[in-house]
Protein backbone atom coordinates (compact mmCIF):
# COMPACT_ATOMS: atom_id res chain seq x y z
CA UNK A 1 0.00 0.00 0.00
CA UNK A 2 2.72 2.47 0.99
CA UNK A 3 5.37 2.63 -1.73
CA UNK A 4 8.77 4.29 -1.35
CA UNK A 5 8.52 5.55 -4.93
CA UNK A 6 5.36 7.54 -4.12
CA UNK A 7 6.95 9.01 -1.00
CA UNK A 8 10.05 9.97 -3.03
CA UNK A 9 7.96 11.70 -5.71
CA UNK A 10 6.19 13.71 -3.01
CA UNK A 11 9.48 14.72 -1.39
CA UNK A 12 8.62 13.16 1.96
CA UNK A 13 12.31 12.32 2.45
CA UNK A 14 13.57 15.91 2.45
CA UNK A 15 14.33 17.12 5.97
CA UNK A 16 15.59 20.48 7.21
CA UNK A 17 19.11 21.86 6.99
CA UNK A 18 21.72 20.09 9.10
CA UNK A 19 21.94 23.05 11.50
CA UNK A 20 18.26 22.64 12.48
CA UNK A 21 18.51 19.00 13.50
CA UNK A 22 16.75 17.88 16.65
CA UNK A 23 18.99 15.08 18.01
CA UNK A 24 15.87 13.02 18.84
CA UNK A 25 15.31 12.58 15.08
CA UNK A 26 18.69 10.92 14.43
CA UNK A 27 17.24 7.36 14.37
CA UNK A 28 15.06 8.36 11.39
CA UNK A 29 17.77 10.00 9.28
CA UNK A 30 19.35 8.08 6.42
CA UNK A 31 22.13 10.47 5.38
CA UNK A 32 23.10 14.05 4.60
CA UNK A 33 22.85 15.57 1.14
CA UNK A 34 23.88 19.11 0.12
CA UNK A 35 23.44 20.49 3.61
CA UNK A 36 20.12 18.86 4.45
CA UNK A 37 19.14 15.64 6.20
CA UNK A 38 17.48 12.86 4.23
CA UNK A 39 14.80 10.89 6.07
CA UNK A 40 14.81 7.09 5.90
CA UNK A 41 11.56 6.38 4.07
CA UNK A 42 11.45 2.75 5.18
CA UNK A 43 11.19 4.01 8.73
CA UNK A 44 8.56 6.51 7.57
CA UNK A 45 6.50 3.66 6.14
CA UNK A 46 6.83 1.66 9.34
CA UNK A 47 5.55 4.58 11.43
CA UNK A 48 2.87 5.39 8.87
CA UNK A 49 1.56 1.82 9.10
CA UNK A 50 1.42 2.01 12.90
CA UNK A 51 -0.38 5.36 12.76
CA UNK A 52 -2.92 4.27 10.16
CA UNK A 53 -3.67 1.01 11.97
CA UNK A 54 -4.29 2.96 15.17
CA UNK A 55 -6.53 5.53 13.43
CA UNK A 56 -8.50 2.81 11.67
CA UNK A 57 -9.02 1.07 15.01
CA UNK A 58 -10.34 4.12 16.85
CA UNK A 59 -12.52 5.15 13.88
CA UNK A 60 -14.05 1.65 13.96
CA UNK A 61 -15.11 2.48 17.52
CA UNK A 62 -16.80 5.70 16.43
CA UNK A 63 -14.12 7.96 17.91
CA UNK A 64 -13.62 11.62 16.94
CA UNK A 65 -10.36 12.79 15.35
CA UNK A 66 -9.35 16.45 15.21
CA UNK A 67 -7.12 17.58 12.32
CA UNK A 68 -4.74 20.47 13.08
CA UNK A 69 -2.55 22.39 10.63
CA UNK A 70 -2.41 26.17 10.41
CA UNK A 71 0.72 26.70 8.30
CA UNK A 72 0.20 28.00 4.78
CA UNK A 73 1.26 24.76 3.07
CA UNK A 74 -1.17 22.66 5.13
CA UNK A 75 -4.33 24.77 5.57
CA UNK A 76 -6.24 23.76 2.45
CA UNK A 77 -5.08 20.14 2.62
CA UNK A 78 -6.20 19.82 6.26
CA UNK A 79 -9.63 21.25 5.36
CA UNK A 80 -10.04 18.97 2.35
CA UNK A 81 -9.31 15.67 4.08
CA UNK A 82 -11.14 16.53 7.32
CA UNK A 83 -14.27 17.55 5.42
CA UNK A 84 -14.01 14.48 3.21
CA UNK A 85 -14.46 12.20 6.23
CA UNK A 86 -16.63 14.62 8.22
CA UNK A 87 -14.16 15.26 11.02
CA UNK A 88 -13.48 18.59 12.78
CA UNK A 89 -10.37 20.58 11.96
CA UNK A 90 -8.38 23.69 12.86
CA UNK A 91 -6.59 25.37 9.96
CA UNK A 92 -6.63 29.06 10.88
CA UNK A 93 -5.54 29.57 14.48
CA UNK A 94 -5.41 27.32 17.50
CA UNK A 95 -7.52 28.93 20.22
CA UNK A 96 -5.67 28.56 23.52
CA UNK A 97 -7.65 26.37 25.90
CA UNK A 98 -9.58 24.61 23.14
CA UNK A 99 -8.90 21.30 24.89
CA UNK A 100 -7.89 22.23 28.43
CA UNK A 101 -10.78 24.69 28.82
CA UNK A 102 -13.22 22.78 26.67
CA UNK A 103 -16.35 23.52 28.74
CA UNK A 104 -15.88 27.26 28.14
CA UNK A 105 -15.16 26.69 24.45
CA UNK A 106 -18.37 24.62 24.21
CA UNK A 107 -20.36 27.62 25.46
CA UNK A 108 -18.86 29.73 22.69
CA UNK A 109 -19.68 27.04 20.11
CA UNK A 110 -23.24 26.90 21.43
CA UNK A 111 -23.53 30.68 21.22
CA UNK A 112 -22.33 30.65 17.63
CA UNK A 113 -24.78 27.91 16.68
CA UNK A 114 -27.69 29.79 18.31
CA UNK A 115 -26.84 32.95 16.36
CA UNK A 116 -26.76 30.95 13.11
CA UNK A 117 -30.07 29.26 13.91
CA UNK A 118 -31.80 32.54 14.78
CA UNK A 119 -30.42 34.12 11.64
CA UNK A 120 -31.76 31.28 9.47
CA UNK A 121 -35.18 31.70 11.11
CA UNK A 122 -35.18 35.41 10.29
CA UNK A 123 -35.45 36.46 13.94
CA UNK A 124 -32.84 39.19 13.55
CA UNK A 125 -35.09 41.01 11.12
CA UNK A 126 -37.15 42.02 14.15
CA UNK A 127 -34.34 43.94 15.87
CA UNK A 128 -32.61 47.22 15.10
CA UNK A 129 -29.84 47.59 12.54
CA UNK A 130 -27.37 48.49 15.31
CA UNK A 131 -28.20 45.30 17.26
CA UNK A 132 -27.87 43.21 14.09
CA UNK A 133 -24.44 44.72 13.45
CA UNK A 134 -23.25 43.89 16.98
CA UNK A 135 -24.50 40.30 16.68
CA UNK A 136 -22.87 40.01 13.25
CA UNK A 137 -19.51 41.10 14.67
CA UNK A 138 -19.76 38.60 17.52
CA UNK A 139 -20.67 35.85 15.07
CA UNK A 140 -17.80 36.70 12.70
CA UNK A 141 -15.27 36.49 15.53
CA UNK A 142 -16.70 33.20 16.78
CA UNK A 143 -16.81 31.79 13.25
CA UNK A 144 -13.19 32.71 12.62
CA UNK A 145 -12.01 30.99 15.79
CA UNK A 146 -14.44 28.09 16.06
CA UNK A 147 -16.19 27.62 12.74
CA UNK A 148 -14.34 24.45 11.83
CA UNK A 149 -14.99 22.77 15.20
CA UNK A 150 -18.64 23.74 15.57
CA UNK A 151 -19.64 20.07 15.46
CA UNK A 152 -17.17 19.12 18.21
CA UNK A 153 -19.54 18.09 21.00
CA UNK A 154 -16.97 16.18 23.05
CA UNK A 155 -13.20 16.25 23.45
CA UNK A 156 -11.49 14.58 20.48
CA UNK A 157 -10.08 11.10 20.99
CA UNK A 158 -7.02 11.85 18.89
CA UNK A 159 -5.25 14.78 17.20
CA UNK A 160 -3.63 14.65 13.77
CA UNK A 161 -1.05 17.42 13.54
CA UNK A 162 0.99 18.82 10.68
CA UNK A 163 4.17 20.42 12.09
CA UNK A 164 4.30 19.54 15.78
CA UNK A 165 6.70 22.45 16.36
CA UNK A 166 4.37 25.13 15.01
CA UNK A 167 1.35 23.60 16.75
CA UNK A 168 3.10 23.28 20.11
CA UNK A 169 0.11 24.73 22.01
CA UNK A 170 -2.13 22.00 20.61
CA UNK A 171 0.51 19.38 21.40
CA UNK A 172 0.91 20.60 24.99
CA UNK A 173 -2.84 20.70 25.63
CA UNK A 174 -3.31 17.19 24.24
CA UNK A 175 -0.38 15.88 26.31
CA UNK A 176 -1.83 17.46 29.45
CA UNK A 177 -5.13 15.65 28.90
CA UNK A 178 -3.62 12.38 27.70
CA UNK A 179 -5.10 12.69 24.21
CA UNK A 180 -3.03 10.68 21.68
CA UNK A 181 -1.32 12.56 18.86
CA UNK A 182 -0.48 11.42 15.33
CA UNK A 183 1.87 13.92 13.74
CA UNK A 184 4.32 14.53 10.93
CA UNK A 185 7.76 14.82 12.51
CA UNK A 186 10.34 16.68 10.43
CA UNK A 187 14.05 16.59 11.28
CA UNK A 188 13.73 19.68 13.49
CA UNK A 189 11.06 18.02 15.67
CA UNK A 190 11.06 15.97 18.84
CA UNK A 191 9.25 12.72 17.89
CA UNK A 192 9.23 11.59 21.51
CA UNK A 193 6.68 14.26 22.37
CA UNK A 194 3.89 12.53 20.48
CA UNK A 195 2.44 9.02 20.45
CA UNK A 196 2.60 8.31 16.73
CA UNK A 197 5.31 10.32 14.93
CA UNK A 198 5.54 9.96 11.16
CA UNK A 199 9.04 11.02 9.99
CA UNK A 200 8.56 13.25 6.97
CA UNK A 201 8.72 16.64 5.30
CA UNK A 202 6.14 18.92 6.93
CA UNK A 203 6.94 21.98 4.77
CA UNK A 204 6.07 20.67 1.32
CA UNK A 205 2.41 20.54 0.27
CA UNK A 206 2.90 17.37 -1.80
CA UNK A 207 4.42 15.57 1.17
CA UNK A 208 1.68 16.74 3.53
CA UNK A 209 -1.00 15.80 1.01
CA UNK A 210 0.30 12.25 0.51
CA UNK A 211 0.62 11.52 4.23
CA UNK A 212 -2.85 12.91 4.96
CA UNK A 213 -4.23 10.92 2.02
CA UNK A 214 -3.05 7.69 3.65
CA UNK A 215 -4.24 8.79 7.08
CA UNK A 216 -7.71 9.87 5.95
CA UNK A 217 -8.16 6.64 3.99
CA UNK A 218 -7.46 4.62 7.13
CA UNK A 219 -9.97 6.66 9.10
CA UNK A 220 -12.55 6.36 6.33
CA UNK A 221 -12.22 2.57 6.33
CA UNK A 222 -12.71 2.60 10.11
CA UNK A 223 -15.80 4.81 9.81
CA UNK A 224 -17.32 2.49 7.20
CA UNK A 225 -16.77 -0.49 9.50
CA UNK A 226 -18.30 1.41 12.41
CA UNK A 227 -21.42 2.26 10.40
CA UNK A 228 -21.79 -1.31 9.14
CA UNK A 229 -21.53 -2.69 12.67
CA UNK A 230 -24.02 -0.11 13.88
CA UNK A 231 -26.52 -0.99 11.15
CA UNK A 232 -26.12 -4.70 11.87
CA UNK A 233 -26.85 -4.14 15.58
CA UNK A 234 -29.94 -2.09 14.78
CA UNK A 235 -31.47 -4.85 12.66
Amino acid sequence: MYQVSNLLKAGVHFGHSISKLNPKMKPYILRKNKGIHIIDLYKTIKKLCLSCNYLKKIATSGKVVLFVGTKRQAKNIIAYYAQKINMPYINERWMGGLLTNFSTIQKSISKMNVIEKNKSLGLYNLISKKERLLISRVHSKLKQNLGTVSQLQVLPDCLIIVDINKEKTAVNEALKLGIPIVGIADTNSNPEKINFPIPGNDDNSKSINLILYYISNAIEIGIDLYLKNKNTQNK
